[in-house]
C-alpha cells in the first residue's frame, strides 16, 4: 500500500473527499517524512503547530459537509523567497533571520483559500542568486536521487520536498530557471507560467519583471491542479491584467508542431541528447510533428548577467558594504562584478531581451511549442564554484550560467511559459529533464501536450 506521504495531490484530494483520510493524517504523513528524510535539509523553518492546527479545522469542515476548495487537506511547502504570513521569510540570508510578513504572497493566499495547508518554507540560496542550494545561513540542500550531485537552484528545496515525498506540492519561484532547474535535477516537474498569470507583486520592478513564482509536484496532473488554483488578474501586476485566459486545449486528435531546439550554442552531454531524443521519438510516435530549429540562446547569457547583476545591486548593495562578512561570498562577487556595467550596458541588454522575444514569437508563430533539453547535462557534482566554469562530454564548456542552463533564462526574460517534465535518467542514475515552452497564455495546452507525451512515457 502507497503511504500516504507518497500519493499524488489529486489521489490525495480524492481520499480527503472521501473520508477515507483525514486532513490530520495527511498533514501528519507529510510532518513524519520532513523528520524523517531531516538529512536533506529542504526547508527553512517547519511550521508544525500551525499545520496541526488547520488541518484539524479542514478536518472539522470536512465533517460538517461544507463546500470545499480544490486543495483541501493538502500539505504544501513554500520557497523561502516567498511572503508568508506569520512565517518567517529570510531570504535564505542571515540579513533577514527574523523577518515575518504579515501578509501572504498572492499565491500563497490563493492556495491557502483552496484549503491547501502550509507545513513549511524550502530552502534557496540567498536571494534565489545560483543555481545551487547552499549558502553559510543555512548549509546545503541534498539531492535525494545523489547527495554527491547539486538538487539545482534556487528552488532546491522545493524540489527535494516534492520528490521525497515532504508534501505532494510546493511553490517555487524562477529568476532564470529556479523552478525548472532543480525540478530536473530531482526528477519532478516545474512550471513557470506565461508572465501575469500568476501574480508576483514581490518583484521590485513589476514593469521589467523576469521573475515568477510557479507550481512544483511529482506529475503534470498535479502541476495542473496547483496551476489552476494560482491562476487569475491581479490589477496590481502590470502583466496580470487580463480578464478571462484563453483556454485552448489540446484535442483529442490534434496534432502539435513541436519545434525541437536541441542544441542553442551549448554543448551537450550525449546521454541528455538520447534521452531528449528518444522523447521526441515517442512524440512523433503520438503523432506530434516535430521539427529541427535553431536558436542561439548561449548569446544572450551576457546580456542576462548585466540585468541579473543590476538587480541585485540595487536591492542589496549597500547590505553588502555594510555587512559583507552576512552574505554568501558568490553573491558578494556578482554583486562586485557589476559595478563595471553601465547604464549603456543595461539598455543593450534590455534590447536584446526584445530581441529575443521577437525571435521566440517567429517560431511559435509556425509552431505551437518548443522543446528543448532543460538542462546541458544532468545534474553536476556538489561542491562547485557557481560563478565558475565547468566541462561537459570532457569539454571546456565555459561558465555554469551559459553551458549548463542557456535553455531556461532566456523564457524568464520572453515571458513564455515553460515546463520542465522528466525524461528519463543517466547510466548513473541521475534525472534528466525535457523543457516545453508555449505561447503566451497557453499554459493550458502546454499542461495537456505534456501530459501526453509524460502518460506515454510512464507507460512505455
Amino acid at each position: 500500500m502507497t503511504a500516504i506521504a507518497d500519493l499524488s495531490a489529486t489521489e490525495l484530494a480524492a481520499a480527503i473527499r472521501a473520508k477515507a483520510i483525514s486532513p490530520v493524517e495527511a498533514v501528519e504523513a507529510a510532518l513524519a517524512r520532513i523528520e524523517e528524510r531531516a538529512e536533506l535539509n529542504a526547508f527553512m523553518a517547519v511550521c508544525a503547530d500551525r499545520a496541526r492546527a488547520e488541518a484539524r479545522v479542514a478536518e472539522e469542515r470536512l465533517v460538517r459537509g461544507e463546500a470545499l476548495g480544490a486543495l483541501h487537506g493538502i500539505p504544501f511547502s513554500v520557497k523561502d523567497l516567498t511572503n508568508t504570513e506569520g512565517v518567517a521569510t529570510t531570504q535564505g540570508s542571515a540579513l533577514f533571520a527574523g523577518t515575518v510578513p504579515t501578509a501572504d504572497a498572492v499565491a500563497v493566499a490563493r492556495a491557502r483559500a483552496a484549503g491547501a495547508i502550509l507545513i513549511g518554507k524550502t530552502t534557496t540560496p540567498e536571494f534565489g542568486h545560483k543555481p545551487f542550494t547552499e549558502g553559510p545561513f543555512f548549509g546545503r540542500t541534498l539531492n535525494p536521487r545523489s547527495p554527491a550531485h547539486t538538487c539545482g537552484g534556487s528552488s532546491g528545496g522545493a524540489a527535494v520536498a516534492v520528490a521525497a515525498g515532504m508534501g505532494p506540492l510546493a511553490l517555487g519561484s524562477d529568476g532564470g530557471g529556479s523552478i525548472r532547474i532543480p525540478a530536473a535535477c530531482c526528477g519532478v516537474v516545474g512550471l513557470k507560467a506565461t508572465l501575469g498569470v500568476i501574480p508576483n507583486l514581490q518583484a521590485p520592478d513589476l514593469f521589467g519583471a523576469s521573475s515568477y513564482v510557479g507550481p512544483m509536484a511529482r506529475d503534470v496532473v498535479d502541476t495542473r491542479l496547483m496551476f489552476e488554483v494560482l491562476a487569475g488578474p491581479d490589477r496590481r501586476d502590470p502583466y496580470g491584467q487580463f480578464g478571462t485566459l484563453p483556454r485552448r486545449g489540446l484535442q483529442e486528435t490534434e496534432r502539435p508542431r513541436v519545434a525541437f531546439l536541441l542544441r542553442c550554442g551549448n554543448i551537450l552531454d550525449p546521454e541528455v541528447e538520447a534521452a531528449v531524443v528518444a522523447r521526441m521519438r515517442l512524440a512523433e510516435e503520438l503523432g506530434m510533428i516535430v521539427a529541427p530549429i535553431e536558436l542561439d540562446l548561449v548569446a544572450l547569457e551576457p546580456h542576462f548577467l548585466v540585468m541579473l547583476r543590476a538587480l541585485l545591486r540595487a536591492r542589496l548593495g549597500g547590505h553588502a558594504a555594510r555587512s559583507p562578512q552576512m552574505l554568501d561570498p558568490t553573491l558578494i562577487a556578482t554583486i562586485e562584478a557589476g559595478r563595471t556595467d553601465s547604464a549603456v550596458d543595461l539598455c543593450e541588454a534590455q534590447f536584446a531581451r526584445t530581441r529575443c522575444f521577437a525571435e521566440v514569437q517567429d517560431i511559435l508563430s509556425r509552431h505551437d511549442l518548443i522543446a528543448s533539453p532543460t538542462l546541458s547535462a544532468p545534474p553536476l557534482p556538489v561542491g562547485l564554484d557557481p560563478l565558475g566554469t565547468i566541462e561537459i562530454a570532457g569539454r571546456a564548456a565555459g561558465t555554469i550560467r551559459g553551458a549548463w542552463y542557456p535553455y531556461t533564462f532566456p523564457f524568464n526574460l520572453t515571458g513564455h511559459p515553460a515546463l520542465s517534465l522528466p525524461c528519463g535518467t543517466s547510466k548513473s542514475g541521475l534525472p534528466i529533464g525535457l523543457q516545453l515552452v508555449g505561447r503566451w497564455h497557453e499554459d493550458a495546452y502546454l499542461l495537456d501536450v505534456a501530459r501526453r507525451i509524460e502518460a506515454a512515457g510512464l507507460s512505455g
